[in-house]
């Protein structure tokens, strides 16, 4: 049995974005879970606010059920924590748990419904697998890989370089229009399940025309 820490956190989905937390972090690719929280709070017209150690947090209602938002206060690596956290406070089960976050291995602006599935190298999904589990839905948008003489790479400096760095302005564009989607995705998988909303907005965007890296 999960805790409760009082009726206004009781909700029936939790909506997680991951991030790493603080203004010197916001615009990078990492960060692009955290925008779609931003996204669906503003059309909540609710602001999120601190929540014990580890999350901001608010409750909504969405698509006529209570929804809590939330983004963690702890670095990627550490997401685990946080959405532990918010499934304690709120007594929502992990399987109306929807995390959203970026993907290296879709294109840049692309988006991906689906539930379960392995953490993909992702940290923050290694930390919500050893925490809580990984039946959860995911919403994965696509940030690219990065590229090293013309040829996707995956050394770990580079890409470390590459997710805590901001898109240039036509990869922030699409994925700006990505993190709408997923705001828009999110109350179809509460109402109408994640296979239906995976049909509907699961896409894969043009092709970037300059080569990413170095």
């Amino acid at each position: 049995m999960r805790l409760l820490r009082g009726k206004d956190e009781h909700a029936e989905w939790v909506v997680v974005g991951l991030g790493n937390p603080g203004p010197g972090y916001a615009s990078h690719r990492h960060n692009v879970g955290f925008w779609a929280i931003n996204e669906l709070a503003r059309r909540a017209g609710v602001r999120l606010k601190a929540a014990g150690r580890h999350l901001n947090f608010a409750v909504t209602t969405l698509a006529g059920s209570r929804v809590a938002l939330a983004k963690p206060r702890t670095f990627v690596n550490l997401s685990g924590v946080a959405v532990r956290e918010a499934l304690r406070r709120t007594g929502a089960d992990l399987e109306r748990t929807i995390v959203i976050h970026d993907d290296l291995d879709l294109p840049v602006g692309a988006l991906r419904i689906r539930r379960g599935g392995g953490h993909g190298g992702h940290n923050g999904l290694k930390s919500i697998g050893a925490e809580v589990g990984l039946d959860f839905v995911r919403i994965r948008i696509g940030i690219g890989r990065p590229l090293v003489d013309g040829e996707p790479t995956w050394d770990p400096e580079v890409i470390a370089a590459y997710v805590l760095s901001a898109p240039p302005p036509t990869e922030r564009e699409l994925l700006e229009e990505a993190v709408r989607l997923a705001a828009d995705a999110v109350p179809v998988i509460i109402t109408d399940g994640v296979e239906r909303a995976a049909s509907r907005f699961n896409r894969k965007p043009p092709q970037r025309s300059a080569a990413a890296g170095g």
